[in-house]
């Protein structure tokens, strides 16, 4: 995996020439336990779940709490997975990438590896499956190949993430908070963006986590008025609100989930610009 910290440190001791900016994190699972933990009242306020839901929900929610606080991250992600089972009951189906679209398509048995056991199975189906084409393969090892002319015959494209999402178990449930604060204090430009309609990373979540920062420019942040941003083709109309102080920036993209391009493409372009100060 990527390490952020890392590279800004390599840079530093001028092992790597690189002009290392900063960091973006969208809907980025920074910390776990802050995302499951306001599912509930998220999904609440939107009305997706009702009184006896919202404390089903909550409840699981504290199962993961207590395995993540002992120490038991594996036990966390089975956990985790059971949770997301309760949320799809009470809420009939939501789709985690975005509420208010309709879940993925049903995911085939053959797409789906041989896995530990049924709950890293869920996680795989719900959030890899779906995105784990063989159209992509196809693309690359037909099209790709022949336009590059340079792979070798015997080099074949393929998927890893069954490989990756098994041996990550332990690891999914583990914070990273301190590594933000870490690259604040060097120095390092961090944004934080996330989709007003995520659900698997939530921004209330979010907001959590960046709380429990401890970079000294954290309460002068929160003091700040909030921006709107709006986009050339729409002028009048909020696309988002962002806050910025130091370096440390927060995006709070309206109308997006997960996949905030996807979703709302020409706010995702506006951020980018932003965030390479573009505009």
């Amino acid at each position: 995996m990527y390490d952020p910290l890392s590279h800004s440190q390599a840079v530093q001791l001028k092992e790597i020439k690189c002009h290392f900016a900063g960091v973006a994190l969208g809907d980025s699972w920074i910390s776990p336990l802050d995302s499951v933990l306001t599912w509930g009242p998220y999904l609440y306020s939107v009305s997706l779940l009702d009184g006896q839901g919202l404390a089903e929900v909550n409840s699981y929610a504290k199962k993961v709490q207590a395995a993540i606080e002992t120490g038991h991250y594996q036990q966390a992600t089975e956990l985790w997975a059971e949770t997301e089972q309760v949320v799809k009951k009470n809420t009939n189906g939501v789709n985690f990438y975005n509420i208010m679209t309709e879940q993925a398509d049903s995911v085939s048995p053959q797409l789906t590896p041989a896995m530990r056991n049924d709950q890293l199975v869920s996680l795989y189906q719900r959030h890899v499956a779906p995105l784990q084409r063989t159209s992509l393969e196809r693309l690359m090892n037909g099209p790709i190949r022949k336009k590059l002319k340079i792979i070798p015959d015997f080099v074949k494209w393929g998927g890893q993430s069954a490989a990756v999402f098994s041996n990550m178990e332990g690891d999914f449930m583990k914070p990273v908070v301190d590594i933000i604060d870490k690259l604040l204090i060097a120095g390092v430009n961090v944004t934080v963006y996330n989709g007003q309609l995520d659900l698997i990373v939530d921004t209330l979540g979010q907001e959590m986590w960046v709380k429990k920062l401890k970079w000294q420019g954290l309460s002068a942040f929160f003091s700040l008025r909030w921006t709107p941003v709006y986009t050339p083709s729409k002028p009048t109309v909020t696309a988002a609100f962002y806050k910025h102080y130091q370096n440390f920036a927060f995006y709070w993209i309206l109308k997006a989930g997960h996949m905030i391009p996807s979703d709302q493409g020409e706010m995702a372009l506006k951020l980018l610009q932003k965030v390479t100060s573009q505009v």
